[in-house]
């Protein structure tokens, strides 16, 4: 790693340095410390540190580097050395085709769960409603379901709950960038906490919960291990903690035939829909694959209570 390092030193010393020469060396310093995608990662960093487009490096890409410039490049890419999420580094992630400000508080929204929001607003466009649709979102983090969902929809209210008073403040932040803030509430606090007093209130209960099991954590890529917040991954010893705190309470809280919609992880749709079907109160559950294939959402719908025995 080091030689590496001197590599890069010596090609970002002072002297001129052209956009082709910057993407091709920053190109060859990320992929040697092992990052995955490291021409896109090199041209990402580049466009921060010129606060520019992607497309625009190629237009100009004999342009000489100004010093300030070349340094703050040379930081970025050091920083992604160190397997630091490139979505913390430049700040945003692209999700449902928005992009979201994100920040080390936060998970970085996965294109996995695009599937949860699809699903969900198949599922909310079926319901027969004079009113707005409820949804009730745990665990918003980035609130890149909660946002997503109010974009689509124009007759919806969601309550957006998370415990971490700065993910909130993430989510308010993505919630006022592509405006959706009118429909949606922040509430801080555990899981159901902040909505105790709305019993019955709710069309539908989304949530993509903390699914990683604690023997697991050490087997994932260091920019998820390292970096990302470990109250947002970890799901106890099985990865089914939130689940279960989920089917205790949920039926609580949705109208009659109101569904629960969760994203899973890929080996986990037999152990949640048993979850599910143990609680008593809801339909059988349906599975929905991701486009790989995976087991990655989990829906019921709640029993009306004539139906429950």
């Amino acid at each position: 790693m080091q030689r590496v390092e001197l590599q890069i030193e010596e090609t970002f010393a002072p002297r001129p340095v052209a956009v082709r020469q910057a993407l091709q060396k920053g190109t060859e310093f990320l992929s040697q410390m092992g990052a995955a995608s490291a021409r896109l990662d090199a041209e990402l960093l580049l466009s921060k540190a010129l606060g520019c487009t992607k497309e625009r490096l190629y237009l100009d890409y004999e342009m000489a580097l100004e010093t300030a410039v070349k340094d703050l490049y040379f930081s970025l890419l050091q920083r992604r050395a160190r397997r630091e999420p490139l979505a913390y580094i430049t700040g945003e992630r692209e999700f449902w085709s928005l992009r979201f400000h994100v920040t080390p508080e936060v998970l970085v929204p996965r294109p996995e769960t695009e599937l949860l929001v699809e699903v969900t607003l198949e599922l909310a466009k079926r319901l027969e409603k004079n009113h707005p649709i409820k949804i009730l979102d745990l665990g918003t983090g980035s609130g890149a379901i909660a946002v997503s969902l109010a974009k689509e929809l124009d007759d919806i209210e969601v309550w957006a709950t998370d415990l971490s008073a700065p993910a909130l403040e993430v989510a308010r932040s993505n919630a006022l960038r592509h405006g959706g803030s009118e429909k949606i509430h922040f509430i801080e606090g555990d899981m159901f906490c902040p909505v105790r007093g709305q019993r019955g209130f709710f069309d539908m209960v989304v949530s993509n919960p903390p699914y990683v099991r604690q023997s697991e954590l050490q087997n994932l890529a260091p920019e998820v291990r390292t970096w990302e917040p470990k109250l947002a991954l970890v799901g106890g010893s099985d990865g089914l903690d939130f689940y279960r705190r989920i089917m205790e309470e949920a039926d609580l809280y949705l109208t009659d035939r109101g569904i629960v919609a969760l994203e899973i992880g890929a080996d986990m749709g037999s152990d949640v829909c048993r979850l599910i079907a143990s609680a008593g109160r809801f339909s059988p559950a349906s599975v929905y694959q991701d486009y790989a294939g995976r087991d990655r959402v989990v829906v019921a719908r709640k029993l009306p209570a004539d139906a429950i025995y």
